[in-house]
Formats: structure tokens, C-alpha cells, sequence
């Protein structure tokens, strides 16, 4: 039985992927904060024969020795590794000051990094790491700020893995979402102008749903993606690989300086 780990296990696109991995057959470690919602977790599913959570803090030092653990006291082995959990309303690069910095930075990659540092020396061929970034680690992304610098280095991180344990028969890719209508996105979409950037600019008829990039990671999971390797799948509808805009966008009249 093939053992997955998964960081932000306890809701949106971590609760959804925790769910298909374990319909394949997997077991499952899910890793959050909430309490709460890693029992919710447990209830939902119902087999703790095949489910472990912990709550634990990401960023703490000893975090990855908590959740590896966990993982090789209950199922005895590590197959997959999904570092998915993150935090979201960045700021700009000038309104960004250290400590929000180094709060992006460290959640979503000094967390990955040692994670999949301390995960790899127990990984045997067919194993895989799958890190969740964001298409503004693809194309930059207004107001990205650290957001944006984490994601890029956690891009940057699974090319080196990708690179340098690949000739062990470990795989690394990363799965970059769009906008995705978890917990998180909707209440950015109240924003009219994060709304119309998104809903006009996307030309696939819809916005993502975690069930997206959960199929996603677990086609990766797959014998399927077994020769997929230093990849980037980007999950978004069309958004950052075309100029899209909605008709609605197209006959809008522009509203400019009147005075240049």
C-alpha cells in the first residue's frame, strides 16, 4: 500500500486531494493547524486503518521529524510527498515589510524544502514529490510580493530535485493552480476588479474547483505520470497561457486619464 503525506490536508484543494489519493487506494497523512478540521478529516473518510492527521505548525523546526514519524510509525513507508499548504492576500514588493516576508517564505518554502529534505532519504524508486505553487510562479501576477518569491523558488527547488534525484527513480513536479474557489479565493472574489481579472481573463467557462488540481496531483500519484519529471502542470482554464478576454471585456468602453 502506497503511503502519501499532505501538508494543508484540512481543507480546499489539501482536503480534496487527501480524499482522491485515499480512493485510490492510498494511505494518507494529512498535515494542518485546525484540529477541527483534521477531525472532520477523519470523520469524513472513516478508516484509520488508512487515515493519520496531525496538527502541527509547517514552519516549525521540528515539524518534519513530527510528521515523518507519524507517517513511518503508522503505514512504515513514504511514497508522496504533496507540500500544499500556503497562505494567500500578498501585498506588493513596497508594501511588503520583513516579517510578512519571512511568514510567506517560510510557509511556503523553507517549509517544502525541509520537508522534502528530510523526506527523500526514505523514499524508494516510484516515489514522487508533488509541490502546489500558483500561476504567479509562471507569470508574475499583480501584487504577488512574497507570495509570488516563494512560489518561484519552490518552482525553482523541484527542477533541483527533479534534477538530482530523478536518476534514484524520484520524481518532482509542481502543480501551479489558478485561481481556485477554495475557502481562501472566495472572499477575494468580492473584490469587482479581482473578479473581472479572473472571470473575463479565464476561457474556459468556469473558475477552478479544488477537485481540479486534486486530479491533477493524483494522475502524478499514478503509474500513469511515472516518466512526468521537473514539470510544471499548470491548472488554470487558459488564464496565463492566452490573451483571453470575455466579450463583456472586449465591448467595455475604456475608462482612462481624460487629461492625457
Amino acid at each position: 500500500m502506497k503511503v502519501a503525506i499532505i501538508t494543508g490536508a484540512g481543507g480546499g484543494i489539501g482536503l480534496a486531494t487527501t480524499k482522491q489519493l485515499y480512493d485510490m487506494g492510498m494511505a494518507v497523512v494529512g498535515v494542518g493547524r485546525d484540529l477541527e478540521k483534521l477531525a472532520a478529516l477523519e470523520a469524513e473518510i472513516g478508516d484509520s486503518k488508512r487515515v493519520a492527521t496531525i496538527s502541527v505548525d509547517i514552519a516549525a523546526d521540528d515539524a518534519p521529524e513530527k510528521i515523518i514519524k507519524l507517517a513511518l510509525d503508522r503505514f512504515g513507508r513514504i511514497d508522496f510527498l504533496i507540500n500544499n499548504a500556503g497562505i494567500g492576500s500578498p501585498k506588493p514588493l513596497h508594501e511588503t515589510d520583513d516579517a510578512t516576508l519571512d511568514h510567506f517564505l517560510g510557509i511556503m518554502l523553507r517549509a517544502p524544502f525541509r520537508l522534502a529534505r528530510d523526506v527523500i532519504p526514505h523514499m524508494k524508486p516510484g516515489s514522487a514529490i508533488i509541490n502546489v505553487t500558483s500561476t504567479y510562479a509562471v507569470v508574475g501576477g499583480r501584487r504577488g510580493g512574497a507570495y509570488s518569491a516563494a512560489k518561484g523558488g519552490l518552482t525553482a527547488l523541484t527542477l533541483h530535485i527533479a534534477c538530482d534525484y530523478g536518476p534514484l527513480g524520484i520524481r518532482a513536479n509542481c502543480v501551479a493552480p489558478g485561481v481556485t474557489l477554495t475557502d481562501m479565493v472566495k472572499e477575494r472574489l468580492n473584490d469587482k476588479m479581482f473578479k473581472r481579472m479572473n472571470v473575463e481573463m479565464t476561457p474556459y467557462p468556469r473558475l477552478g474547483e479544488a477537485g481540479d488540481i486534486a486530479s491533477t496531483i493524483a494522475f502524478l500519484c499514478s503509474p500513469g505520470g511515472e516518466y512526468i519529471n521537473g514539470q510544471t502542470i499548470v491548472v488554470d482554464g487558459g488564464w496565463s497561457s492566452t490573451k483571453y478576454l470575455s466579450p463583456e471585456a472586449l465591448s467595455a468602453e475604456w475608462v482612462g486619464d481624460s487629461d492625457k
